[in-house]
């Protein structure tokens, strides 16, 4: 499981971030495969509906939906794509965000009141229920991402999951400390009178993580450790493809390294996450959108929502919406 949060927390996840690109390079490791695997991945992401794009528009009568596909972390292209979606942003009667920027306040507020929300309180923490040497290495890793050690204790094994999903590199430059497009899209439409809006609850969110049982959140820390490659070059490839808009090809390549490297159960644990944080949520976005009242919507998710069978795009199809990928050249 934690091969899964790793390669598609900065699609996954809606936390703002801050990071310079510029300093954090590596490999792309889809590009580093044999070419029989690289195809073999090519054809898998495009057998999936909408494999590749992050500008969309959705119409069903008089209703217009404009999806953008964000990466959650900034990247080199960030202010140039916030500039091109500045219009579609002005234009809309309302904009969506996964969780609104006033909402993304009140989730700080409620971590502070509430710190057993992320953190464990009471009872064993990490080193006790990780055991030494594995506590060892989890060390390791914060320490690679200027975490102190004595600080990552207590985090909740799903939480502490997620920090080593962030490349050592982009966590030593900030990549939890300022804004990502998401945050600056809703600053955006503040600016504009237009406050952005919640597409769901941040506690069902942070529920639904809460709900694996303390033994599957330590194995997702377990796991990483069986991975043989570098963090830094996941977190490359991930903004690389991103930037290329491959976005289903990145979601294939995430599923082959989960069932490589997951143990005997990763082709159910891929499902079950699949269905939890991707399909469920998406589902739930289709309810909000097609109760919203104005006609005109602009919506900004991570971009891991957007195709498959139970994409946003295939839903809102379902549902009768026209769906039509709109240029994008920032």
């Amino acid at each position: 499981m934690s091969r899964i949060l790793f390669a598609l927390l900065v699609f996954l996840a809606p936390l703002s971030a801050a990071a310079d690109p510029m300093q954090c390079d590596g490999t792309d490791l889809i590009a580093a495969l044999p070419q029989e695997a690289q195809a073999d991945l090519r054809a898998e992401a495009e057998a999936m509906p909408y494999p590749e794009g992050l500008l969309w528009r959705a119409t069903r009568g008089d209703t217009e939906i404009t999806l953008f596909g964000t990466y959650h972390f900034p990247h080199e292209a960030t202010e140039a794509h916030l500039e091109a979606l500045r219009p579609l942003i002005a234009g809309a009667e309302a904009v969506y965000l996964e969780i609104s920027n006033a909402d993304q306040d009140a989730m700080q507020e409620a971590l502070a009141e509430d710190p057993s929300l992320m953190f464990i309180t009471e009872g064993p923490t990490l080193p006790d229920l990780l055991g030494e040497d594995d506590w060892a290495l989890f060390a390791e890793e914060m320490r690679a991402r200027a975490i102190p050690p004595f600080f990552a204790a207590r985090f909740k094994p799903v939480w502490a999951a997620m920090m080593m999903g962030i490349g050592p590199c982009e966590a030593r430059n900030g990549a939890m400390d300022g804004d990502g497009i998401d945050h600056l899209i809703g600053v955006y439409a503040g600016e504009l009178g237009n406050p952005s809006r919640s597409l769901e609850d941040f506690r069902v969110l942070m529920g639904m993580l809460d709900g694996f049982e303390m033994d599957e959140q330590l194995e997702m820390i377990r796991l990483f450790f069986a991975w043989t490659g570098s963090p830094d070059d996941m977190a490359y490839t991930l903004r690389q493809r991103y930037l290329a808009e491959e976005i289903a090809l990145i979601w294939a390549y995430s599923k082959s390294v989960s069932l490589d490297f997951g143990g005997d159960s990763a082709a159910q644990d891929f499902e079950r996450f699949e269905e939890m944080l991707l399909t469920r949520r998406n589902t739930d976005w289709i309810e909000v959108l097609s109760a919203a009242p104005e006609r005109r919507l602009f919506v900004a998710a991570g971009a891991a929502h957007l195709p498959g069978e139970t994409g946003v795009l295939r839903l809102l199809e379902n549902e009768g919406f026209t769906i039509e990928r709109l240029p994008f050249d920032p």
